[in-house]
């Protein structure tokens, strides 16, 4: 897909998930990979109303070299493709059932989505809920340095969710994998809901490689 194309991808999956509720106000930011850099949602932006020719373009190490000014995250950005080998596209949402849960304060922080669901493990993997830093900190992106490129996804305490994958059809569709399940979460709360065993977990993985 040449960046052209990227870019029109970009508006039309950020408009979804915005008029799907994912995202509101200038919540959110998306970024994708292309040949020489990567394009990202501006700062400031409305995923429901982006234009093509105005999205941030960086070069790879992050300097900003056309388009308005890149969202502010774009150090956790920018560590996911350091770190993370494939990363074609990094999402980050504000989406209400994932930052609900961000905001609890007994999660388990190596693995704080369930595996309630097949397609949560095939699509997302196993989350780490990482501490709460002002937005725009790049302490931000230390810390997802310092997971080593192990996870696809992260919480971000009290903030929202970070979902990973190899392009941008694919990261769109884990976070919203992603936020569905924290949904199922939220409405089991206190229920002791019946989980994937580690068995099957192995198995999806096996099948499924991230």
């Amino acid at each position: 897909m040449d960046e052209q194309a990227t870019r029109e991808l970009l508006v039309r999956l950020s408009r979804s998930l915005f008029e799907r509720g994912y995202s509101v106000g200038s919540a959110g930011n998306i970024s994708v990979a292309v040949d020489d850099g990567i394009l990202m949602t501006p700062t400031n932006s409305c995923l429901g109303f982006l234009e093509a020719d105005r999205i941030s373009k960086l070069d790879r190490s992050g300097r900003h070299i056309s388009g308005d000014k890149p969202s502010k995250e774009v150090f956790l950005h920018q560590a996911f493709y350091e770190t993370r080998p494939g990363t074609g596209a990094v999402v980050h949402l504000h989406s209400t059932y994932a930052t609900a849960l961000s905001c609890l304060p007994d999660l388990d922080a190596n693995d704080c989505i369930a595996p309630l669901t097949p397609y949560v493990v095939m699509r997302v993997g196993q989350v780490r809920l990482l501490p709460y830093v002002r937005p725009g900190e790049p302490a931000m992106g230390e810390m997802i340095r310092e997971l080593q490129g192990k996870h696809a996804a992260v919480l971000l305490a009290n903030h929202g969710p970070v979902v990973t994958a190899k392009d941008l059809t694919t990261a769109v569709y884990a976070a919203e994998e992603l936020e569905e399940t924290a949904k199922l979460l939220v409405l089991l709360r206190g229920q002791n809901p019946r989980l994937l065993t580690q068995a099957q977990i192995d198995e999806l993985n096996t099948a499924f490689p991230k």
